[in-house]
């Protein structure tokens, strides 16, 4: 019997570290050297290299081919970069990590420039096949529809989704993530079916007789995210696995992961724990539960991080969206919404609360990241700064503005004077920028969203990002955005806020990792930073209309090669 526990102990040693060794993160080569190729390396002092060195998983040494093949031995590893453009590791600087992963386990409901679906039948149709693959009961999920693409120009309604699933509980999400519908089944799990008033920072749509239409809005939206999204464990590795090559294969290697709880934390500490994710992680907790815990001292902020996983902002929603018609605007929107002419929108937080949420963020020593899309938001939140600065008698240091899509040139001039740091959704001027000039805010007002050279202009500095999954994780064309702000019918939006190529790459880079406090890690080709690349076919500098379709060679997270696309 002792024989065999013996031999049964053995067996479990020799099994976990057989698992132990498969978990861990490949390490790079001794030293490696890149040329021939063109190295932009976003940083002033020096702009342009011809090689690079590394040692290990850092940058010491970039300059001419001879500098660098002075520092070559039989250790070193070349990399001839064939005619290729070196940038630093792209930086992800506001997106929802894993969350494209969705896609895995919930209809597809985008339209085009994203998806196919264009008319209501098509969409009920992939409800009506999920709903088919979903056992009885069981929440039914759709991600991405957009009214505004749809040529009924309209939600699906509650009698819709009843008609095709009477037996599930079904919520369909707006492609904003700021709203969506739901049936009765769905209404009734979470308590809304006798609902007569709105939630606070939320509505509910009703008909003619009170009774709910389905759409619910913000805070009301919530209650039926949850539940629809209350995903396995299984499934959420699944769903790291999906965004993990989304994000290499597109030259991200830090990625974000926004609004998160404490649960998903801890889902993305175990996924980094089984070697899941090559990329560096900045988290930004939510304040209604993970930011409480750690602003109470209740959970700390050491205990959460590591190497490359990074505790950031603190993050606060305090308006929805434009494409929604939930933005918080100070002038009406440019069609009357729900028969109101004067309709401006709404605030998600109350200002006196946006006041308190801030002081306790400060208070604890933590930087705050607020989400604000209308200008009539970002006077509230530059309100609550101001406010909170003077309470506390001391800066609020470098709060970021997370999309600041309708910033006015005053904003732009406070948020410098209040130390706050915007970080545009410049690609709304692709995926909705028609819509926002015919539709939602008309012309004036959508040339001037996401106004990078009037910010650039007074020294602003600013990241831009693309808020995946509310779009594909794609930093070059966000970059190509900024340079060129065409729509998708290829209009131009804004063409006095375009922005040279340069300062666009540097938005998805060094100002990126700036903004988060990693700019002494990340974001450049300097010496002493981690070795992060991303390796373009061709030179962006030369092909700025062309900047989106540049393809990703390959990706490189600390020396390791992590992704290889084909040249």
């Amino acid at each position: 019997m002792k024989a065999f526990l013996k031999i049964l102990l053995g067996l479990i040693i020799a099994v976990a570290a057989i698992l132990y060794w498969l978990v861990q993160p490949e390490n790079p080569a001794v030293s490696q050297a890149w040329f021939n190729g063109t190295i932009l390396t976003m940083d002033d002092n020096q702009p342009i290299a011809e090689a690079v060195f590394v040692r290990d998983d850092r940058i010491v040494a970039l300059g001419s081919r001879t500098d660098i093949e002075a520092l070559i031995d039989e250790q070193t590893v070349i990399h001839d970069l064939a005619g290729a453009t070196m940038l630093p590791g792209l930086v992800d600087a506001h997106s929802h990590f894993p969350a494209s992963g969705m896609a895995l386990f919930l209809a597809d409901l985008r339209s085009p420039p994203v998806g196919q679906v264009k008319t209501m039948p098509q969409l009920l149709e992939r409800v009506a096949t999920q709903v088919q693959n979903t056992a009885e009961g069981e929440w039914v999920g759709g991600y991405g529809y957009d009214q505004l693409m749809l040529n009924e120009q309209r939600h699906p309604s509650l009698q819709e989704l009843d008609a095709i699933a009477p037996n599930h509980p079904v919520f369909l999400m707006h492609v904003s993530g700021h709203m969506g519908v739901a049936n009765s089944a769905a209404f009734k799990l979470v308590g809304f079916d006798q609902l007569k008033e709105d939630p606070a920072g939320g509505h509910i749509h009703r008909n003619s007789d009170g009774t709910a239409n389905g759409l619910v809005e913000e805070n009301a939206a919530l209650a039926f995210q949850k539940p629809a999204l209350d995903l396995s464990l299984t499934q959420f590795i699944a769903m790291v696995d999906f965004a993990r090559e989304e994000y290499l294969s597109n030259g991200v290697t830090t990625a974000q992961a926004s609004n998160a709880s404490g649960q998903y934390v801890q889902g993305l500490i175990l996924a980094m724990g089984l070697n899941k994710i090559p990329q560096r992680l900045v988290i930004f907790p939510d304040y209604d539960s993970l930011g409480l815990e750690l602003i109470e001292g209740k959970v700390k902020a050491a205990d959460l991080a590591a190497r490359q996983r990074h505790i950031g902002a603190i993050k606060l929603i305090a308006d929805g969206s434009i494409q929604g018609f939930t933005g918080y605007l100070t002038h009406p929107y440019h069609s009357a919404h729900k028969g109101d002419d004067l309709y401006r929108g709404y605030p998600r937080i109350a200002l006196d609360d946006l006041k308190r949420n801030i002081f306790n963020i400060a208070q604890a020593g933590f930087q705050a990241v607020i989400h604000g899309n209308g200008d009539a938001s970002i006077d509230d939140i530059l309100e609550a700064i101001d406010y909170v600065q003077t309470t506390l008698g001391q800066p609020v240091q470098r709060t970021i503005l997370i999309h600041a899509q309708m910033a006015r040139p005053d904003q732009l001039q406070r948020m410098k004077e209040l130390d706050v740091t915007p970080s545009f959704f410049v690609a709304h001027t692709y995926y909705w920028g028609d819509q926002h000039r015919d539709v939602l805010i008309g012309s004036q007002r959508a040339n001037q969203i996401s106004p990078l050279h009037s910010a650039e202009k007074i020294g602003l500095r600013f990241s831009t990002h693309l808020d995946t999954p509310i779009v594909p994780m794609a930093p070059l064309l966000s970059a190509w955005s900024s340079v060129n702000r065409l729509t998708a019918t290829g209009a131009t939006l804004g063409e006095d806020e375009r922005v040279s190529v340069t300062r666009a790459l540097k938005a998805v880079t060094i100002d990126a990792a700036w903004q988060v406090h990693l700019d002494h890690e990340i974001g450049s080709i300097s010496v002493g930073k981690y070795a992060d690349f991303t390796l373009l076919e061709e030179n962006p500098l030369l092909h700025p209309k062309e900047l989106k379709d540049i393809k990703i060679l390959e990706t490189i997270i600390g020396g390791v090669s992590y992704y290889q696309g084909r040249k």
